[in-house]
């Protein structure tokens, strides 16, 4: 018999956080078992299946189902997708390192509709519903449990972060998540 700690998943989000507050996110998602159902890395570049096409719409039609949300950069990886999502409001803002939770003062954010783990989940849904009606696959999961997020905390970063977004399909023969061998 398993017990509670065993089905436990630490938390990777930034304690005392608020993850709806106006800012630029780095997020991941990564398909169910890392299987490679969105298309293939040819050389350097990135050939989209249907599947990569679709969350590839998707992602593009966030803004009309959050209008609250701009995108920026953004790719689908044979097996993930990296992409920037901004809770427009000022631009910017650092996130706190207190692990108390300690706040930065407020300096005129409107509050946001909808936090960025109601958006990702909004896209890993419909994307899924939709692959899953193209498979005629009705349940099968297409994404991960869980994401990885950062909260850009400045302009270096979000640099930094549109360069390792931009080249990750040139990097993709030595990256951890290209497991194409296993399958």
């Amino acid at each position: 018999m398993r017990t509670h700690s065993e089905h436990h998943r630490r938390s990777i989000r930034l304690l005392g956080y608020d993850y709806a507050e106006a800012g630029a996110y780095f997020i991941t998602v990564c398909a169910y078992r890392r299987r490679c159902l969105f298309g293939d890395v040819i050389g350097a570049e990135m050939h989209l299946s249907d599947a990569g096409r679709l969350v590839h719409d998707v992602w593009d039609g966030l803004p009309n189902h959050y209008p609250d949300i701009q995108l920026d950069a953004f790719v689908v990886m044979p097996n993930h997708a990296h992409g920037i999502v901004v809770l427009v409001g000022a631009g910017l803002k650092p996130a706190p390192t207190d692990p108390g939770g300690a706040r930065f003062p407020d300096v005129g954010l409107r509050p946001h509709s909808h936090g960025l783990p109601e958006i990702v989940r909004g896209f890993k849904t419909f994307t899924a519903r939709q692959i899953n009606e193209m498979r005629a696959t009705p349940g099968v999961p297409v994404w991960q449990r869980n994401y990885y997020e950062h909260v850009i905390r400045n302009e270096e970063s979000l640099t930094n972060i549109r360069q390792y977004i931009a080249e990750n399909p040139a990097r993709w023969a030595d990256d951890p998540e290209n497991r194409q061998d296993e399958f």
